[in-house]
């Protein structure tokens, strides 16, 4: 195939590439592509839906080349297994079916691969346990009770929970690892696309390259992300332990503007008298516009936590809502 029918439609197709065309082709938006260098003013202004469309297509051509289960309900079958596994009370093997109440374990060394056409997959790590609690066309729920899993899932947003002992994890059109340890403690770690993470009321949303801790019996902690500097992101774990405000103060002189995620979460979590300091940073790395107020921000005011979160233009609070509006735990 010529690499100019990749880039202007010109030259010999590759069969495989005019078959996945015919796919997906009924998909296809009803007019001419807008010429390439305004596509990438676009896509710089707006990113997240220029990801979601090209996340789209990968999933979409995935799904048609992926083997499907023969049963309906878009439930999830073995697709490989290592070392010792368990399934109830029987060894693991390929193509069996997991439907809910089922456990799943996997001994030292052993590994499970779990695969929906509907949902996506799952790699269930060594020595972890893994229950399916709820299973239907419209959202598929498990439990992770310990160990580590990595999901990879093209359905639909909310419609792949996972449960922990510390939080409930909501996949927003993803890829993320999840850890639970022996306490009940976690680590969430999302490589692609967004997260929630929920307890009670308390509710935190993680972007690619993150990653949030959650403790038993309090929940999701603050984000941070993975590129963040060793000083702050240890200095943040410090205070997260302990509540000391010299590591408050650490972490706020390590902030970069990319941290802004952090110190926006802050705001909702330090005493009054803390919070007046937080907001003093955020403001300084981060670009306000002119219409927030810092009074309503040190009184918590919804509104104006709302515009500060925009400021980081990680999407606004209005596109999280959306996700959020049919979602019934």
């Amino acid at each position: 195939m010529s690499n100019d029918y990749l880039w202007d439609r010109s030259g010999q197709p590759d069969p495989e590439i005019e078959r996945l065309e015919k796919t997906l082709g009924a998909l296809r938006y009803g007019r001419e592509c807008a010429p390439l260098a305004l596509e990438l003013r676009i896509a710089r202004r707006r990113w997240w839906p220029g990801a979601i469309a090209a996340g789209a297509v990968v999933a979409m051509a995935a799904w048609q080349l992926m083997p499907r289960p023969a049963f309906p309900g878009g439930g999830w079958t073995v697709a490989e297994v290592r070392g010792a596994a368990q399934i109830g009370n029987r060894a693991a093997t390929p193509s069996t079916r997991i439907g809910p109440g089922l456990v799943m374990r996997t001994g030292r060394n052993a590994k499970l691969l779990l695969r929906s056409a509907d949902f996506g997959q799952i790699d269930i790590a060594s020595e972890s346990e893994l229950v399916v609690t709820a299973s239907a066309p419209a959202r598929q729920q498990f439990s992770l009770r310990r160990g580590l899993i990595h999901a990879l899932i093209w359905a639909p947003p909310q419609r792949f929970v996972v449960e922990t002992p510390s939080a409930r994890v909501i996949d927003l059109g993803c890829e993320y690892t999840l850890s639970v340890d022996d306490h009940g403690n976690g680590l969430l770690d999302v490589l692609t696309g967004w997260v929630a993470f929920q307890f009670g009321g308390r509710e935190v949303f993680i972007p690619a390259g993150a990653a949030c801790r959650t403790q038993k019996l309090a929940g999701p902690g603050v984000p941070w992300f993975r590129d963040a500097s060793a000083s702050f992101r240890d200095s943040l774990r410090k205070f997260e332990d302990t509540g000391a405000p010299s590591e408050l103060g650490s972490l706020l002189s390590a902030a970069r503007p990319r941290d802004g995620l952090t110190l926006w979460h802050l705001l909702r979590r330090v005493s009054p008298g803390q919070r007046e300091t937080v907001f003093d940073r955020f403001a300084e790395l981060i670009g306000l516009p002119l219409d927030v107020n810092r009074g309503q921000v040190l009184a918590g005011n919804a509104r104006a936590l709302d515009l500060c979160w925009n400021a980081l233009h990680l999407e606004n609070t209005d596109w999280w809502r959306e996700w959020k509006r049919d979602w019934k735990p």
